[in-house]
């Protein structure tokens, strides 16, 4: 295989690739899903942190807090309802005041100030609400705050915040659309227009046009890959290893897509299996989103292996030492992939040399 063609083959994908909709369409659809995800739950728009308040006497301290600069106050009708609310996420925090509580407070009779935090409410919202309810007692009392706050973290506080959890769904877009999606409707739209027959008649072969093909699926795979982890605030400390994996990721995903072009007779039997068989590869997005699942059944798909060190890097900041394992079976399946690729791309020359 001559890397030189292989190369002039791929200089070419990529000035032409802007012109088509489907490579368009998978450099923008991550970064546009990344803006509505975020925006919707949280992470590239701050939030402003939601506190609700049930007052059971008549405390100063509902007037302060609506009066707070940056925090959105709720009053909920009694606690029981705050306490669902902040446990479904429609508050971050949640203070039940006690009859006569500003009185015991000026009185110096310590009360316990009932104070509810949501299991998947952003770390910082909790610790303006947590920092503004002392300040707000302090205020009633006229000195530090002489009470006990009793927090009580309702729901996982190990749970991710919904916006966290969606990550791998807009990782799996990012590097099938850009990495097996494109190459596999290239190769199509070549065999469609005739153009495939062209190139082989010149000196390039098979091979180099379906290496080509891989290496653009790369390329744009890992770029909208990177480029979503960065408007994910995802990148973190280990910039470096999220980007191996990407590799990784692209070349298997751009390794299916030079297989799926090859054997797909038309751009409709293309969409066809995609639309049926994609889900194969995307299903793992829903145990993340949903982790009480059993974890063992998103093992049995191939994505697994590189969305979960993705997962582990970008969201927990472990480093590639922590996911080898499953870094490890992502290159073997990249490498178990290749005898396919050359099978198929044997299968593409044989078809297109008696012009089928």
């Amino acid at each position: 295989m001559n890397l030189v063609r292989t190369w002039r083959i791929m200089q070419k994908e990529l000035r032409m690739g802007p012109r088509s909709p489907i490579f368009l369409y998978a450099v923008l659809l991550p970064i546009v899903l990344t803006f509505i995800i975020n925006g919707v739950f949280g992470s590239l728009f701050e939030p402003t942190p939601r506190l609700g308040i049930v007052d059971e006497g008549d405390s100063a301290i509902v007037a302060e807090a609506k009066q707070l600069d940056g925090i959105h106050v709720t009053e909920p009708p009694d606690a029981t309802t705050l306490r669902k609310m902040v446990e479904s996420n429609d508050l971050d925090a949640g203070l039940v005041l006690q009859p006569g509580f500003d009185g015991a407070v000026r009185n110096g009779q310590m009360p316990v100030l009932q104070f509810y935090v949501g299991g998947e409410s952003l770390a910082s919202n909790r610790i303006i609400l947590s920092v503004a309810a002392v300040d707000m007692v302090r205020q009633v009392a006229g000195e530090p705050a002489p009470v006990t706050v009793d927090v009580v973290t309702i729901g996982d506080p190990e749970a991710l915040p919904i916006a966290s959890r969606l990550l791998p769904m807009l990782m799996i877009y990012a590097v099938f659309v850009a990495g097996a999606f494109v190459p596999a409707s290239s190769v199509v739209e070549e065999k469609e227009k005739g153009t495939i027959s062209a190139l082989l008649v010149s000196p390039a072969t098979v091979y180099e046009f379906l290496a080509a093909k891989v290496g653009v699926g790369v390329v744009l795979a890992t770029l909208t890959g990177v480029v979503t982890l960065a408007l994910n605030n995802a990148l973190g400390g280990h910039a470096v290893a999220l980007v191996l994996v990407l590799l990784t990721a692209s070349v298997m995903m751009a390794e299916i897509g030079v297989m799926l072009g090859s054997w797909a007779k038309d751009l409709n039997t293309l969409f066809a299996t995609v639309k049926g068989g994609a889900i194969l590869i995307f299903y793992p997005v829903i145990f993340y989103i949903w982790p009480s699942l059993p974890q063992w059944i998103p093992k049995l798909s191939p994505t697994y292996y590189f969305l979960q060190p993705i997962f582990e890097i970008g969201i927990r900041d472990a480093s590639l030492g922590d996911v080898w394992g499953e870094v490890v079976v992502a290159l073997a399946t990249v490498v178990v992939l290749v005898p396919f690729v050359l099978i198929m791309a044997r299968r593409l020359q044989r078809k297109v040399a008696v012009g089928v």
